[in-house]
């Protein structure tokens, strides 16, 4: 059986399939960097002298390209689907690059919502298999000046899996659907972003681990008790005051040279 991490070349992506090639699955890896694809494909196996490890490089930010990966996996036999590629900008948000953001929508939201149904749909026939899409904790909060967009697309996928989740159990489904969502996690991503985070981040490794751990139990999978305080205490805030505080803490990490 196989799992199936995009963003898989680096970050969060690259723990997904250290652990999950530890626990016997066979990988396929999904990103845009082939190079570093390929070393990771080479370290695994020369861990994991079992392990079969595809390759296949998309820019997931084009919907053709969720397509072929979908018609790729078509005939696998996938147990485990992770939703991990996605990027943010910050900044305000009549300044920040209307192209960059226009992208991330495409990654963060787009290619999300056609993998997530289109994998969702093998798996029905099975009545079986695990979909992770990684959102944020962002997405759990009301807004998030100063990363608009950003907040705006992980609110999205949250909700998505939420209600997907309500749709399966309803059903009585044995697929599970859930999102992860982290705070600050120490990898590319604050370069991509643009950003210094005001809080210490946790490890990419730490987050994968945790994720795994609770992903057949927890359909909204929050690492460490101070974002899992900070998500759920702010909902008996009036929005309104919980959207400035969330503003003053995105001020601390604009990274600006």
């Amino acid at each position: 059986m196989y799992a199936v991490i995009t963003g898989a070349s680096s970050g969060i992506g690259e723990q997904f399939a250290k652990r999950l090639a530890k626990e016997g699955y066979d990988l396929i890896l999904v990103a845009r960097r082939r190079e570093r694809l390929t070393a990771l494909s080479d370290k695994l196996k020369a861990t994991h002298k079992e392990l079969e490890c595809d390759i296949f490089t998309a820019d997931l930010m084009q919907l053709d390209e969720c397509q072929r990966l979908s018609d790729y996996l078509e005939e696998k036999d996938i147990e485990i689907f992770i939703n991990n590629a996605g990027y943010g900008d910050c900044g305000l948000f009549e300044e920040t690059d209307i192209a960059k953001e226009m992208g991330m929508i495409d990654v963060n939201v787009r290619a999300v919502h056609f993998l997530t149904k289109k994998l969702l749909r093998q798996m029905r026939v099975k009545d079986r298999g695990f979909i992770l899409n990684v959102a944020s904790s962002a997405g759990l909060i009301p807004a998030g000046p100063y990363m608009a967009a950003y907040y705006a697309s992980k609110a999205y996928v949250a909700s998505l899996s939420r209600a997907v989740a309500c749709e399966l159990r309803q059903s009585h489904s044995h697929v599970y659907v859930g999102c992860l969502c982290p705070g600050p996690v120490d990898t590319e991503f604050n370069d991509v972003a643009n950003v210094r985070f005001a809080l210490k981040g946790i490890s990419a490794e730490y987050c994968a681990n945790y994720a795994i751990d609770r992903m057949k139990h927890k359909t909204v999978i929050v690492p460490t008790l101070r974002m899992k305080l900070a998500t759920t205490c702010g909902r008996f805030l009036p929005q309104s005051l919980y959207i400035k505080i969330v503003s003053h803490q995105q001020k601390k990490k604009w990274h600006i040279d």
